[in-house]
């Protein structure tokens, strides 16, 4: 644990996904806030439809979502310093890239996992 899922619209530009994801990673790692850095794990799902508001057919605007999963424990405080370091971090790392192509929002949602997970590490 965690699991980071981000989704983008397809007006955003994300030169390197793969960049992105590890960036994420090790801004949560650096956090202090997990074990090992392998319990860190991060996918990309696209974004094919999507509209912004009720008037965008131009696509003027677009979004990033990005979803972290904790285990329980983590007091409110931690899981909004952990929500703003993504924020910041994808606004360092892609902020450049739009360059007017489109309105950008940002937006981090921090859940705790079901207290019913099950994880098994299968080793090569």
């Amino acid at each position: 644990m965690p699991h980071l899922t981000i989704q983008a619209t397809p007006n955003v530009s994300i030169p390197h996904a793969e960049s992105l994801l590890k960036v994420l990673n090790t801004a949560l790692w650096a956090s202090g806030h997990f074990g090992k850095p392998t319990d860190i794990k991060a996918r990309m799902l696209p974004v094919t439809t999507f509209l912004v508001g009720v008037e965008d057919d131009e696509q003027e605007h677009g979004f990033i979502y990005v979803h972290l999963k904790l285990m329980a424990g983590r007091d409110s405080s931690v899981r909004n310093q952990l929500a703003e370091l993504l924020v910041t971090t994808i606004e360092d790392k892609l902020g450049a890239a739009q360059s007017g192509r489109a309105a950008l929002q940002i937006c981090v949602e921090v859940e705790e996992i079901s207290a019913v997970y099950q994880k098994k590490i299968l080793d090569s």
